[in-house]
């Protein structure tokens, strides 16, 4: 059984051109099918590129940036610690004491009270009241007072009490008082 194509009888390169459009039908539908998909990847990866590209110069760009922002970091840093001093996240009771000490010593004071009190919690700080009693002279009491002032944390005298010193003793008054100095509150996420 043979296929009939009625091309039987009519000149060969009218089937040769039959052929021809058969092949060419074929590999449209071929290209529309296999084409079409890799033409759709292609179009998405070029997309990709495009987008990494970018992301590739915003990161060049950065890195060109990195040493101006380490310097900013470092320039921050140190004010950070400057304010740190004003404004310790500790309390340092021990160093604290050795100053006042160091103080009372060098006005000639008798140091006779040194008491620290609890913290008193304020929003990003906390108040820390120390009772101090000591018995000197009044001038040296404003000398003490003013190399308080000096230090680099920030320190308040509150509730100053003076009476004098009975008799000829080498002490003419009696001081009492609070210094209260402060300490910052680190939120938890800077504590480490």
């Amino acid at each position: 059984m043979a296929i009939e194509t009625g091309l039987e009888g009519k000149p060969w390169y009218m089937a040769a051109g039959v052929g021809l459009l058969l092949t060419i039908a074929v590999v449209v539908a071929l290209k529309y099918i296999k084409f079409n998909d890799m033409n759709g990847q292609i179009v998405r990866k070029e997309r990709k590129l495009q987008t990494l590209e970018r992301e590739i110069n915003e990161g060049r760009a950065a890195m060109k940036s990195l040493p101006q922002f380490r310097e900013e970091v470092g320039r921050l840093q140190l004010e950070l610690d400057k304010l740190l001093r004003i404004l310790p996240s500790r309390r340092n009771t021990e160093d604290l004491l050795r100053r006042i000490r160091r103080l009372t010593e060098q006005g000639n004071f008798d140091l006779l009270r040194f008491t620290p009190k609890a913290l008193s919690q304020r929003d990003f700080y906390s108040e820390w009241p120390i009772q101090i009693q000591l018995n000197g002279q009044y001038h040296n009491l404003a000398l003490f007072f003013d190399r308080i002032r000096r230090f680099s944390r920030i320190i308040n005298v509150e509730d100053l009490r003076l009476n004098a010193m009975p008799g000829r003793s080498r002490h003419t008054i009696s001081a009492r008082f609070t210094i209260k100095t402060f300490i910052y509150n680190r939120p938890p996420e800077e504590s480490g």
